[in-house]
């Protein structure tokens, strides 16, 4: 009979022992990668920060321009040309620029500039956010993707193809944005959970 009593006892103990082993075992490549040439952990500045997937356009944006102020008295003389000066300088030719006219279509935010259609929208989801461009001529591009706590970021595909995961252990969100039938096709999936 007093057997009996210490069998629960030496039953959580081989269950204890075996799940120590079992963790160490499992742990084994995570700590196996962790360690330098040394044989050291990294230092934190080695590791990379968990930031946003950010792309940028090729093409910077048009710089602002402004006409001089208009004089208020006139000059009839012309200035002198300096004699120390050996090349000519050409006024720089001053063109207004217009800011695109800023529509909404489909919930996607669209701007017109030199016939070419931009359309921007944000998709969020429980992984995080994604933003994401398109042009008419059915370029694709991932302007922003920023995860939420626990997920890290994927971006796969070509500038006619995107998808960008949000992924965590066994569950993902995935934005997959395509230019289809001329106009913006976005689909957005959860996968596991």
């Amino acid at each position: 009979m007093r057997s009996s009593r210490w069998m629960p006892i030496a039953g959580w103990c081989l269950a204890t022992a075996t799940s120590i082993a079992l963790s160490s075992v499992a742990l084994t490549p995570v700590l196996s990668a962790a360690r330098t040439g040394s044989g050291e952990l990294p230092d934190i500045n080695q590791l990379p920060a968990p930031t946003a997937v950010a792309e940028t356009s090729d093409v910077p944006p048009p710089a602002k321009t402004t006409r001089p102020a208009p004089s208020r008295t006139r000059s009839t003389a012309e200035p002198k040309p300096s004699s120390k000066s050996h090349t000519s300088i050409e006024p720089s030719r001053v063109t207004p620029t217009t800011k695109p006219a800023t529509t909404v279509e489909d919930g996607w935010t669209v701007t017109t500039s030199d016939g070419v259609k931009t359309y921007l929208k944000s998709f969020v989801t429980e992984g995080g956010t994604a933003v994401i461009k398109m042009t008419s001529k059915g370029i694709v591009s991932l302007v922003t993707a920023t995860p939420a706590d626990g997920f890290q970021v994927v971006k796969q595909g070509s500038d006619v193809n995107l998808a960008v995961y949000f992924n965590e252990t066994n569950h993902s969100f995935i934005v997959h944005a395509q230019w289809f039938n001329d106009a913006p096709f976005v689909e957005v999936s959860e996968i596991g959970g």
